[in-house]
């Protein structure tokens, strides 16, 4: 072989990885921050979204480039050929996992926005990185709360059985036990409801630089 290490991974086999002498830490210093996943997780409604879209959008302000992953937009394209039942949510999830990886590893802010219910497909996710690259918010929103936001109409469908396996309803949501960060609702002018999406940002980007994700 020459020295070099043949391996087999899963169904592939006969594979070697190359190693290209531009690697992450010289990407990370082109772009002047460190790339990483921000994986958002929470119900249906909960503002998963939102927020993945606010924050982009200051990291953008702030000179910083990051990525959105959606787990809507993913299905039309990549992921198109799943469905939703536990053995798909698995796959969908190790699919989103290992793109946002890419992009980490490219020196980007891969924010991940999707339910992913199950937190052993979250916990292999951040078992596949390097300490440090995968940052967990849980968007701590009651389920009461993200009924009555109902913003795709999913959860009237889920309530008269037209939908099956809708997590919060007939499925189960496994909250992060140790996340690094939690967005809950707050007391607004209208009762409790969800924080406005440039607070809900501002609170995570402040983690994240205080963590020192915005310098190289």
């Amino acid at each position: 072989m020459n020295g070099h290490v043949i391996s087999t991974v899963g169904r592939s086999t006969n594979i070697k990885w190359h190693e290209c002498p531009i690697g992450k830490l010289e990407r990370q210093s082109l772009l002047g921050q460190k790339g990483c996943i921000v994986w958002i997780t929470g119900l249906s409604g909960s503002g998963k979204s939102t927020l993945a879209c606010a924050l982009s959008r200051e990291l953008y302000c702030r000179g910083r480039l990051s990525y959105v992953l959606d787990g809507d937009n993913l299905r039309h394209g990549l992921n198109s050929d799943l469905g939703f039942k536990q053995e798909d949510r698995a796959e969908n999830i190790r699919r989103i996992g290992e793109v946002a990886k890419l992009f980490a590893d490219a020196g980007v802010i891969c924010i991940a926005s999707l339910i992913s219910p199950y937190r052993r497909d979250r916990d292999a996710c951040r078992a596949s990185l390097s300490e440090g690259t995968f940052i967990e918010v849980f968007m701590d929103m009651p389920l009461e709360l993200c009924e009555a936001r109902d913003v795709k109409g999913l959860y009237k469908l889920a309530r008269v059985g037209n939908i099956k396996g809708f997590t919060g309803i007939d499925d189960p949501y496994e909250a992060p036990l140790n996340c690094e960060f939690i967005v809950s609702d707050c007391n607004t002018a209208e009762g409790w409801g969800m924080p406005f999406p440039s607070a809900m940002a501002e609170q995570v980007l402040s983690y994240m630089e205080s963590k020192g994700y915005l310098r190289a």
